[in-house]
């Protein structure tokens, strides 16, 4: 009997040091609100990028889909980055292939190159054209933007200042979905054409990286409705 005392007594005392003060329990829980509202912020923006992807499902057409690509006037490519030796990076060379591709098929009669020209050494819609040109494309079907920094901007300036309708927008797909519901809140008639060719080394944090784009956008057409650096009118179709 006393030995069983003995062992409850010490089962007891260990109970008691291991019992977790009151005033630490509600910092724990606190932390496991935090870890599951977190989970729930991670999973309610993931649900927002697949949900504009397949709202958009229809109006986006794959390589190999060529044919079935809705004729327009314009194709808008979005500007991307290269090298400091002029070497056009995987993402834009793959954009400006990809709009070549409509040229070619009758698809489009104009290719507008929107991209970042806001210090002399670095200009991407001159790279662009550039390399259009030495894939065979005439000059006449050629338009510049210098001013589109980001994809509102270039949408916006493809509508008030190039005085376009309706266009393919041609980017890769993790972008098309904010393209085109940029295009959709500044009334430009658009379907999207997939630009990947190639594996793209951070393609996961591209699509990542969508998440907050595609709310920032969002706010920009319902909410601060900024405006681009805009000019005077220079309609592709005078």
């Amino acid at each position: 009997m006393k030995c069983f005392m003995a062992e409850r007594k010490t089962l007891w005392k260990r109970n008691k040091e291991t019992e977790v003060p009151s005033g630490d329990r509600k910092p724990r829980r606190l932390s496991k609100v935090i870890r599951w509202g977190l989970v729930f912020f991670v999973m309610l923006l993931g649900w927002t990028v697949w949900n504009f992807s397949a709202r958009y499902d229809n109006r986006i057409y794959n390589p190999d889909e060529l044919e079935l690509v809705p004729e327009r006037s314009v194709a808008l490519v979005f500007g991307a980055g290269y090298w400091e030796n002029g070497a056009l990076s995987d993402i834009l060379r793959d954009r400006l292939d990809a709009a070549i591709e409509l040229y070619r098929f009758g698809r489009v009669e104009k290719l507008l190159f929107s991209g970042d020209n806001r210090v002399v050494e670095y200009n991407e819609p001159g790279r662009m054209h550039e390399y259009a040109i030495s894939q065979g494309v005439h000059d006449e079907d050629i338009v510049l933007d210098f001013a589109g920094r980001r994809t509102y901007d270039t949408c916006y300036r493809a509508r008030d200042i190039f005085q376009v309708q309706d266009v393919i927008l041609v980017t890769q797909r993790y972008h098309l979905p904010r393209a085109l519901l940029t295009c959709d809140g500044l009334n430009v008639d658009a379907v999207g054409y997939v630009a990947d060719r190639t594996p793209y080394v951070h393609i996961r944090w591209y699509w990542i990286r969508e998440i907050p784009a595609l709310w920032n956008a969002w706010w920009d057409i319902h909410v601060k409705q900024p405006e681009p650096v805009l000019g005077e009118p220079l309609p592709i179709f005078p």
